[in-house]
């Protein structure tokens, strides 16, 4: 069954549902609910799902919310348990539904462990995130001005493309050496710290070489 519905909410990038379930909770659990959806038994316990899913991707595609969350606290925590919360509904539904239909109630619990999966690790994105750019801005500002380490929204936005206008990944961290002699001082640390280094110059190239 070839889904052509956007049913994920805030989903306005180029990637289809099918490819963002793919990525949030893998290929299986995509099979998995267009096996439902072809069943035709999704409802109220699939739009709550994909309200998951939804507020996850707004968030892993918009740089400025993960800086307001990452900032903080406790508007993440709440955001972190309004999702659970969403999950545990399903999981109430699906214990009512059970004992009518339980081989659909497993494919149903299939779905809800894979979506707390990506709860969970939406959930150390940031708390990894944080501690990565606290370990980022005290080794490369040894080497350059700490205004020269970006980590804000606008900076890696600036740079998520060149005139290809692929936009597939954001940048972690943007790098604005003063000279010359900065440049093998940030490129050690930087492999050092494990992140992967993307030369840049002004973007207007085609072939994709600045896109992360």
């Amino acid at each position: 069954m070839t889904q052509r519905l956007r049913e994920i909410p805030y989903n306005y990038t180029s990637f289809s549902d099918r490819e963002i379930v793919i990525r949030l909770l893998g290929a299986d659990a995509w099979q998995t609910l267009d096996a439902l959806r072809s069943e035709r038994v999704t409802g109220r316990s699939a739009r709550m799902l994909y309200e998951v899913l939804g507020d996850v991707w707004v968030v892993q595609r918009n740089p400025y919310l993960q800086d307001d969350l990452l900032a903080n606290r406790d508007r993440r925590g709440a955001l972190i348990e309004a999702l659970r919360h969403r999950l545990d509904e399903v999981e109430k539904r699906r214990e009512e539904s059970g004992k009518v239909d339980p081989e659909r109630s497993a494919k149903v619990a299939h779905l809800i462990a894979a979506a707390h999966g990506a709860v969970d690790r939406f959930k150390r994105f940031f708390e990894d995130t944080y501690d990565l750019r606290k370990r980022v801005k005290h080794e490369l500002a040894r080497h350059t001005r700490k205004d020269n380490i970006c980590f804000d929204g606008h900076a890696r936005v600036s740079h998520v493309t060149d005139a290809t206008d692929w936009r597939v990944e954001y940048p972690f961290v943007v790098l604005y050496p003063d000279t010359e002699e900065e440049m093998a001082p940030l490129v050690k640390s930087c492999i050092e710290l494990g992140l992967t280094i993307i030369p840049r110059g002004g973007g207007t190239g085609y072939t994709g070489g600045a896109v992360p």
